[in-house]
């Protein structure tokens, strides 16, 4: 399968650059486009042509002759039009694709304080039907232009050509079709803007439901929620009633008034036919050429209201169309030694500017096993993110004796390995899981969390489907999948957040040993709240509520903080173990 390529582009945000990108597209649209348009007039006059020879008792090599000119012209001009329509469907699935990269690369380039204050279902209505809805609209108005603007041009003309004051009077109705639905466009506008805004709130509230689906049944609020989203889903339907039904509504009134000089055509060119002025054939060709006019001009005055819903969609999508350019091609990365030197390092809230950690420094290398732990809400799962240099931090963290900002977003991918809190799991198999995609043996690391047991029990081995966000497996099955993802590379730095939550404590000091043994080349930031294993790392960062950090080895903190030492204790009576007492 050929893989899409799509070039880059200057000022996406500019609408008539994405015509500009496809040069060569738009250039087949405007050939065909124009050839198509100009050379359907000839249509009805061949067509004239032949019942005015049938009607003249015309010879019958000369109608066989006009049938078959007639039927090559047909097909012609439908080839032509089957080839404007290609191109410009080509035009709009390019743009398609090109929109949805940007605002995919805008989304997940995004820091994650602005990732924070985005709402899922408004991203997944932009990237989805915002840009459908936009596109739609560039291909309505280029099939438009040709379709109505070039082919409504060529009628006029001609039909200037049989009669001057026949034509005049006929079409003087069609610029009242237009300016009404000018005049809608602002009402047209104001509802799309509301139904935009509906659909992403109700696709927010959808993704809200499919994620808490289990939460929602135990609790016994199924009926609740049920109720509640048939509302929004009733509130949606009526503002999409508002938003769509002015434009496919008045379409018929448009085509009636633009019809109305058809009175015109049948009073005076009838007349013209009974005086010998004119043929039937020229007046089947005429009365022909303004029908067809006449349905063009409604059909523009429709698309007016068309464009307008797709400038809403626009303007919401605008933000987000941002040419991003990787241009990380190299890490300067010293693969030989890793030194981590913290110091003084805060986090802060953006919106209230308070602080969460604050004034924390410690150091480690290669080898360590640096354990981050203290009570609820101290700030460890902040430390652990705010060393993937992800957030905007105080102070300063240097690896290898150069800050963290200072190495480019591809550089800290290749050096820092991290693993949250949750398992993040995607639905497909446990080898893709680990390996996001890339080609690696992880064999040894399973090995190294413990899960070469579980998966000689599973049929399918590696290649086992996992489910949605990992519901086939256990929660200690999905934690340490997660982990050997973490660690495939050997990263220098690997910052695993809470690893062991959902795994017995003889598994954990199992893997802890692996760690030890087969990660000597990297640093490692294990935060946790349980301490029993940390009297067999190598230090120790112990967060206090009261912004007080202590950092030291497991028994000079047995010492010297009291905290520490109560919750060493606590946690050790509880599963019998008197180690590091």
């Amino acid at each position: 399968m050929a893989k899409l390529k799509i070039e880059p582009m200057k000022n996406p945000d500019k609408i008539i650059n994405y015509w500009k990108k496809e040069k060569f597209v738009v250039a087949c649209i405007l050939i065909f486009g124009l050839t198509f348009n100009i050379s359907i007039i000839l249509g009805p006059i061949y067509q004239g042509k032949l019942i005015d020879s049938i009607v003249g008792g015309g010879s019958l090599s000369s109608i066989v002759t006009l049938t078959g000119t007639y039927v090559v012209l047909i097909g012609t001009i439908q080839l032509l039009r089957y080839f404007k329509r290609f191109y410009i469907r080509r035009f709009a699935n390019s743009t398609s694709a090109t929109m949805r990269l940007m605002i995919y690369n805008n989304i997940m380039h995004k820091s994650i304080s602005e990732l924070d204050n985005e709402n899922t279902g408004n991203l997944m209505t932009r990237a989805i039907s915002d840009v459908d809805l936009c596109v739609e609209g560039m291909r309505k108005f280029t099939t438009e232009l040709f379709d109505t603007g070039v082919l409504m041009t060529a009628y006029i003309i001609s039909l200037l050509v049989y009669d001057v004051k026949i034509t005049i009077l006929s079409i003087l109705y069609i610029p009242i079709a237009m300016m009404l639905a000018e005049k809608l466009k602002s009402i047209i506008y104001k509802y799309s803007i509301d139904f935009r805004k509906k659909s992403s709130e109700v696709a927010s509230i959808t993704f809200d439901s499919i994620e808490n689906a289990m939460l929602y049944r135990v609790n016994g609020m199924e009926a609740q929620n049920r109720a509640k989203y048939n509302a929004e889903l009733e509130d949606l339907q009526n503002k999409a009633i508002k938003a769509n039904i002015l434009e496919n509504s008045m379409q018929p009134i448009y085509n009636v008034i633009a019809m109305i000089g058809i009175i015109m055509v049948i009073y005076f060119g009838g007349a013209k036919v009974i005086h010998g002025g004119w043929t039937i054939g020229i007046f089947s060709t005429y009365i022909t050429m303004f029908i067809a006019m006449a349905n063009k001009a409604s059909k523009a005055a429709k698309l007016f209201n068309s464009v307008q819903k797709s400038q809403v969609s626009w303007k919401r999508i605008k933000p987000y169309l941002k040419e991003y350019e990787n241009k990380d091609t190299a890490a300067n990365i010293n693969k030989d030694s890793t030194k981590l030197s913290v110091e003084n390092l805060g986090l802060r809230y953006a919106v209230s500017k308070e602080n969460i950690i604050e004034n924390i420094s410690f150091e480690g290398k290669q080898g360590d096993i640096i354990g981050v732990t203290g009570p609820i809400a101290s700030g460890k799962s902040t430390l652990g993110i705010s060393l993937t240099g992800l957030y905007p931090y105080l102070g300063s963290i240097k690896i290898d004796g150069k800050e963290l900002t200072s190495y480019s977003e591809y550089e800290r991918s290749q050096m820092i390995s991290y693993l949250g809190h949750k398992s993040e799991l995607f639905s497909d198999t446990i080898y893709n899981n680990i390996t996001l995609g890339n080609e690696k043996d992880i064999t040894s690391v399973l090995k190294d969390v413990c899960f070469d047991t579980d998966l000689a029990a599973m049929p399918d081995w590696q290649n086992t489907l996992v489910g949605n966000s990992g519901i086939r497996l256990s929660g200690g099955q999905q934690a340490r999948i997660s982990l050997a993802r973490a660690l495939l590379n050997k990263n220098k730095i690997i910052i695993i957040d809470d690893p062991f939550s959902a795994v017995d404590m003889k598994t954990e000091e199992t893997i802890i040993e692996n760690l030890k043994n087969n990660y000597k080349h990297s640093l490692i930031i294990l935060i946790s709240h349980r301490l029993t294993i940390f009297s067999k790392i190598s230090q120790v960062v112990f967060l206090n509520n009261d912004k007080m950090t202590e950092y030291g080895a497991h028994n000079e903190l047995m010492k010297t903080s009291d905290l520490y030492a109560t919750i060493f204790n606590l946690q050790c009576t509880e599963s019998g173990d008197d180690n590091g007492k």
